[in-house]
């Protein structure tokens, strides 16, 4: 059983932040995370979607900064346990085991669980033609702006990843976007943007509009469309339907480690050094629930680097909470090696 000093659960942007920050503090890290990537919902759904508030960057691809990040955390050596989902917790000997589906278990000295939103799916409209054609057609991400070139795309939603593909997309694709209501949820910004591209004729806007039906072949070739109001129905061509209607989440076995929980899919931090209210763990990012948290990835990797200096210190009571600044060092500090 290969021991580390602490052991992540998720590999999102707070995951692998809080890792990077206990190999400063020359402790050894596992991420352990169900999906076959690092990255989380960045990698696993909007890779090609810009970001736009990382500090120091004006805007950075989703998947640069997990590449990013990750070439900041190499030289730490991190072992990474993909592929595996956290769901037994023990605590033996002062140590804290922990089982994944796979059957392995791991010993560690403290947890940091960043596990974003947990397991997620997205949401289905449920229309005809929708089962038949997913992968034939239709898409609940976005992952590589080239697939859609030159096609024909209905995006079927009104918040943030509709507004933000409408206008991804509208430089590589002929766009026509449909919701249900006449307001969005999107950022008004860009949901402004979005409106001046309609009027300017480089994508269409279609509201209240529903998707009821999906048609095709051997691929997608129409979807019938109707007005919630009016009833009317319309019959588009196109080539691809992209449903953005968010996604269904759920912490899953991590809910039964005995931690106080905000709801089901959140796990409470007592105080600001992000400990839970189980000893030695601790939470950052999405999944953590505190009194005016705001579910934003700049704030998450605030709260990584605090949860994991104390899980650090949890797990070598002789070490300081406060790292110091990391331009104090000569050079980046390498980590002793897995036991």
């Amino acid at each position: 059983m290969l021991r580390t000093d602490v052991t992540v659960i998720g590999a999102g942007p707070a995951g692998l932040f809080a890792a990077f920050y206990v190999g400063m503090r020359d402790l050894t890290v596992r991420i352990i995370d169900p999906l076959p990537e690092p990255g989380g919902q960045l990698m696993a759904l909007y890779p090609e979607k810009y970001i736009y508030d990382i500090a120091g960057f004006p805007k950075i691809l989703a998947k640069d900064l997990v590449n990013n990040l990750i070439q900041q955390l190499e030289p730490f050596k991190p072992i990474y346990t993909l592929g595996e989902r956290a769901e037994k917790l023990e605590e033996v000997n002062g140590d804290f085991h922990i089982t994944t589906s796979s059957g392995h278990t791991y010993a560690t000295g403290a947890v940091i669980i960043a596990a974003g939103v947990g397991a997620f799916e997205p949401r289905k409209v449920g229309c005809p033609g929708e089962a038949e054609f997913t992968g034939k057609g239709v898409y609940y991400a976005v992952k590589s702006k080239a697939e859609f070139a030159g096609k024909r795309v209905l995006i079927v939603g009104g918040g943030d990843s509709a507004a933000d593909w409408t206008l991804g997309l509208k430089d590589t694709a002929e766009v026509t976007l449909i919701h249900r209501r006449e307001q969005f949820r999107a950022h008004a910004a860009t949901v402004n943007q979005m409106i001046e591209a309609a009027e300017a004729g480089e994508v269409r806007i279609l509201t209240p509009y529903e998707l009821k039906e999906i048609r095709g072949d051997e691929r997608v070739r129409e979807a019938v469309i109707f007005n919630n109001v009016s009833k009317e129905e319309t019959v588009l061509g196109v080539d691809a339907v992209v449903i953005l209607a968010g996604y269904l989440s759920k912490l899953g076995p991590l809910a039964t480690w005995g931690l106080e929980m905000e709801g089901n899919k959140k796990i409470k931090v007592l105080d600001s050094t992000m400990r839970t209210s189980r000893p030695g763990i601790f939470a950052c990012g999405d999944v953590a629930s505190y009194n005016g948290k705001l579910p934003l990835i700049c704030l998450g990797f605030g709260e990584a680097s605090i949860a994991a200096n104390y899980a650090a210190a949890y797990a070598h009571p002789e070490l300081k909470v406060n790292p110091g600044h990391s331009s104090e060092r000569d050079e980046a500090p390498t980590p002793a090696a897995a036991h």
